[in-house]
């Protein structure tokens, strides 16, 4: 019986640029941002999409949850998407869609004021939701979805 070599939709091959379903993927990483820490990656490209995985307000520099208030996380968190998505050749004016996930959700407003600083201009879609319990014990969570210019 003869092995089937035959790529499998979504399986990646040769380094992680083919899907088999002629789809071009490149995984995105940069030491501006925090290291990936289990097995995932910063970010995926998938022809002219990126994916950011979750961000949580963690410190490059020192690999620690930042201290202080949901603006001070916030401004993390995004400064990391920011550079996650540079890193990939895009930026934060070409994210379509994010998904925001707050400990508390009486931190919205506060949250809200800081990420409108990062998207001054046609805001992307956005789902906002409250969590019960965030990695070491951030206020909030943000993952983005970006086009490629």
């Amino acid at each position: 019986m003869a092995e089937n070599t035959t790529p499998q939709p979504g399986v990646s091959s040769e380094g992680g640029r083919y899907l088999g379903i002629g789809l071009d993927r490149e995984v995105i990483a940069t030491d501006k941002a925090p290291a990936a820490v289990g097995p995932y990656s910063q970010a995926i490209r998938v022809d002219n999409t990126v994916f950011t995985s979750g961000q949580i307000p963690i410190d490059p520099a020192t690999g620690k949850l930042v201290e202080g208030d949901i603006t001070v996380q916030t401004r993390q968190v995004l400064t990391n998407i920011k550079a996650i998505l540079e890193a990939a050749g895009t930026g934060m004016e070409h994210v379509v869609k994010t998904t925001v996930y707050l400990a508390n959700l009486d931190d919205f407003p506060a949250m809200n004021q800081v990420y409108a600083e990062f998207f001054p201009q046609s805001p992307p879609a956005r789902s906002t939701v409250e969590v019960a319990r965030l990695p070491l014990g951030a206020l909030l969570e943000v993952d983005a979805i970006a086009a490629m210019p």
